[in-house]
């Protein structure tokens, strides 16, 4: 791989890479759609189970959590502490997700706070023209084709402080294994449910790769959606939005603009009507002292920044 001059911290992957991640993205993109497709069929011909709908909704929170709690606002954000059992539990459902190993993913995240709607963004909707059909150009890239793309995001520029950690390389290092145990789990559940091959199949359906489809379209429209669409209540100097109806599926990440004003804050949420699950969710393990040292802004700078967002607004 060649560094780049600038934007500072990505790379050009070399062939052999560049195919290895665009196996890795097509097959994440392909085969929870096969699935997606076989659970619309077995829910149109009456053949799934409650098994297998308790099993879609406990592995999308999982999944979710994972990858909001976890990745998001603990790894990428440090918004929080916690004991080492809980890191492993955390770094296991997200992994499960199918996003990608956790260093790619925090690179990832941090290279896009670092330069959003900006070149160097990985996943920005903005940076393709301004045109109705670059709009929907570029809506479509930063959804899913950016993961195909020949760039990388440097590990030691965004992610030093992960290196350094034992614990999370061996994560790291597991990603496959975190995946597949991801379908299995959903698969041995139906599997001793049902006793039967169809019910251990049809759990691996709906567990298993139609969730992954679900969960992992809803948390890309914060990628694409969620910087285009809804409403900025802070200037960020960027185009993040919330999203109502995208932060209800994914747990509070559709509250891009509050996050982009306060990312270092567990919750996503600046009021208490703003759906946040994961924010409320942490919420209640800080009570337990499951984590700790919540960070979060106070009410007077939140209410600063909202003051100044109104008087730059058009």
């Amino acid at each position: 791989m060649s560094a780049l001059s600038a934007p500072e911290g990505i790379v050009r992957l070399d062939p052999k890479s560049l195919r290895i991640k665009r196996f890795s993205a097509l097959t994440t993109m392909t085969l929870p759609l096969i699935g997606t497709a076989a659970a619309v069929y077995l829910l149109l011909t009456g053949q799934f189970t409650t098994t297998d709908v308790v099993l879609f909704f406990l592995f999308y929170g999982v999944h979710l959590g994972g990858v909001t709690i976890g990745l998001h606002r603990y790894l990428a954000h440090k918004a929080f502490r916690t004991s080492p059992w809980f890191q492993d539990v955390l770094m296991a459902a997200g992994s499960m997700a199918a996003q990608g190993p956790l260093l790619f993913w925090v690179a990832t995240h941090r290279r896009h706070h670092r330069f959003a709607d900006r070149e160097g963004d990985p996943h920005s909707p903005n940076l393709h023209g301004t045109g109705f059909k670059a709009r929907i150009r570029g809506l479509w890239y930063a959804h899913m084709p950016w993961m195909l793309s020949d760039e990388s995001s440097k590990w030691s520029v965004y992610a030093p402080d992960l290196l350094r950690e034992r614990r999370l390389i061996l994560h790291h290092r597991l990603y496959p294994l975190w995946v597949t145990a991801g379908l299995v789990l959903p698969t041995a559940i139906g599997f001793a449910v049902g006793h039967t091959a169809m019910s251990a199949l049809s759990a691996l359906v709906f567990g298993g790769l139609a969730r992954i489809f679900v969960a992992n379209q809803a948390a890309w429209c914060v990628g694409s959606l969620c910087h285009a669409f809804g409403s900025r209540p802070f200037d960020n100097g960027d185009k993040s939005t919330n999203n109502w109806w995208v932060a209800v599926l994914t747990f509070g990440e559709g509250l891009q603009n509050n996050h982009h004003a306060f990312p270092g804050s567990y919750r996503h949420a600046t009021r208490w009507w703003e759906p946040d699950l994961s924010g409320w969710m942490l919420t209640a393990l800080g009570r337990l002292h499951i984590v700790w040292n919540l960070h979060e802004p106070s009410a007077a700078r939140i209410a600063r920044k909202r003051t100044g967002a109104q008087r730059v607004s058009p």
